[in-house]
């Protein structure tokens, strides 16, 4: 069986990964949709597309997950009642959807697809949004991603990208 995950992964934390590891005790393979792949440099969506599937293949590979996982890259459309075809049209067959967005389970349940939810790991710390603002102050973060995470986001230097793209400019409009 193949089960389908879709998440922004901004960045992609020890929660992501748990969720995977949950998932794939219940599926043989794995389709993980990285959403939003049009957007980055900014506040919520700072990493590319390709950064966010190199973050994900190293953590993976490590665990000895990557034969098991399918990756791939999914602009948004702004269009819900057609997001489940580009979805499809852009995966390989799933037979089920894992995920806990309302909108997500709406649209794939309309379709007839089984949707399961995921529990949510450690949630209060293992938020992208918090581990954002957590890299943004200088505090702790390296814990709440997978250690390659962490290493990758280094070597891109996403912290000072972060700074960078969160500072106002003379007109007090933040990126």
């Amino acid at each position: 069986m193949r089960g389908l995950f879709v998440g922004r992964f901004q960045p992609f934390h020890n929660g992501h990964m748990k969720a995977v590891e949950w998932i794939l005790g219940r599926c043989d393979e794995l389709v993980i949709a990285v959403g939003s792949t049009q957007r980055s440099f900014n506040r919520m969506e700072v990493f590319t597309a390709g950064e966010r599937i190199e973050m994900m293949r190293r953590a993976l590979k490590a665990r000895k997950l990557d034969g098991r996982c399918i990756i791939i890259p999914v602009s948004d459309i702004n269009n819900n009642a057609l997001w489940v075809s580009h979805v499809n049209s852009l995966c390989p067959e799933f037979d089920v959807v894992f995920s806990n967005n309302p909108l997500v389970k709406l649209l794939f349940s309309e379709v007839g697809k089984k949707v399961v939810e995921v529990p949510l790991f450690d949630r209060k710390s293992c938020d992208g949004s918090h581990i954002r603002k957590l890299m943004l102050s200088g505090a702790k973060w390296k814990e709440l991603v997978p250690k390659e995470v962490a290493e990758f986001i280094i070597q891109k230097r996403g912290i000072e990208r972060l700074r960078s793209i969160s500072k106002e400019d003379k007109y007090g409009v933040v990126a």
